[in-house]
């Protein structure tokens, strides 16, 4: 009999996004192109799109935008049974795109949102986690409010209770909570994680003194060790960029496996469009190790993945494994495939 894909959970907000055609500057749209999207519901659509199975837990209002989300993951294959109905209204962020010297610009518009004010007993953990292999969250529930950072506990707590593999991208935002706030938070989720994405001082890990000067391995994998010594991360990673302007950058990703660390190779990324590209290693990296590649291998297919995503409008990704595998091979030409 064929195999079972693998089944990853995500849990996270998903928002509309509306952002002014082309580069246009805020003060000068006229109108807003939508799309959807949010860290954990991107990675779960690229998963997605990988072949395997996902489910998307989340609170969304019960309106036609609520619903619109709810499409918008649907059409990708994402399973949407655990997102729950109610609350006042859909996250909303509005995304400038940058060009040249000119940083893209977000403004979030999110507070009050349904998921900020969700309640634990609105999800039935046994359920969603029935025949998962991975949980994914990050930083950001917790940052939206309280009752998201119960939410996340009760997440990690069930899955951690029924051996699921679990990761946490950090991915700190200083529009959503302070970096105070964050670092009594962030060190608690880390107890329950296996795989660390995105390190930084919210949980003890020097980023900005490591990314000062030239790239040092040594100071890393001592930074890496000492994460493991003390939350016991099998894997731990930290993407690597180079920002040349808001139309180029440079970017590699780092793996420490408890033993060693590996470097990806070095991508220079001409910039469609930045947001979600962090997810793409997210997923990119999940899909490598749920699928038994080494971890210098999915650290790799990771980073080659948020490569592709650079050159893709919207939050998600739409590359297929077949695509991030020949960038991985080499064929960066950018030729018309005939």
């Amino acid at each position: 009999m064929p195999s079972v894909p693998k089944k990853i959970v995500t849990l996270g907000e998903i928002m509309m996004r509306l952002s002014p055609p082309g580069h246009q500057r805020f003060v000068q749209a006229d109108a807003f192109e939508a799309n959807y999207g949010g860290g954990e519901a991107n990675v779960a659509v690229a998963l997605s799109n990988y072949g395997l199975q996902t489910s998307f837990v989340s609170k969304v209002p019960d309106n036609a935008l609520g619903q619109a989300a709810i499409n918008h993951l649907r059409q990708f294959g994402v399973d949407t049974q655990h997102v729950a109905r109610g609350g006042d209204r859909l996250g909303l962020y509005f995304l400038e795109t940058g060009a040249g010297v000119r940083a893209s610009q977000v403004i979030y518009d999110r507070a009050g949102s349904a998921i900020s004010q969700v309640q634990v007993d609105e999800f039935d953990f046994d359920a969603i986690f029935d025949g998962a292999d991975w949980f994914h969250t990050s930083g950001i529930t917790p940052g939206i409010s309280d009752e998201g950072a119960e939410l996340t506990f009760a997440a990690l707590k069930a899955a951690k209770a029924k051996g699921i593999t679990i990761s946490v991208d950090i991915n700190y935002r200083k529009k959503l909570w302070s970096k105070e706030k964050a670092s009594q938070i962030m060190p608690e989720v880390c107890e329950y994680a296996d795989v660390c994405l995105g390190a930084d001082d919210t949980i003890g890990f020097p980023v900005a003194e490591l990314n000062d000067g030239e790239f040092n391995p040594d100071a890393y994998k001592k930074a890496f060790e000492d994460l493991k010594n003390r939350y016991g991360f099998k894997y731990i990673t930290s993407t690597i960029r180079k920002s040349h302007s808001a139309s180029d950058n440079s970017i590699s990703a780092l793996i420490y496996d408890g033993t060693d660390i590996h470097q990806a190779k070095q991508y220079n990324v001409r910039i469609v469009d930045r947001v979600g590209t962090g997810d793409s290693y997210a997923s990119g990296l999940i899909y490598g190790l749920i699928t038994g590649m080494p971890a210098a291998d999915a650290n790799e297919f990771g980073i080659a993945a948020a490569a592709l995503k650079h050159t893709i409008p919207g939050d998600t990704n739409h590359a297929t494994v077949a695509e991030v595998l020949t960038l991985m091979g080499g064929d960066a030409s950018g030729k018309v495939q005939r």
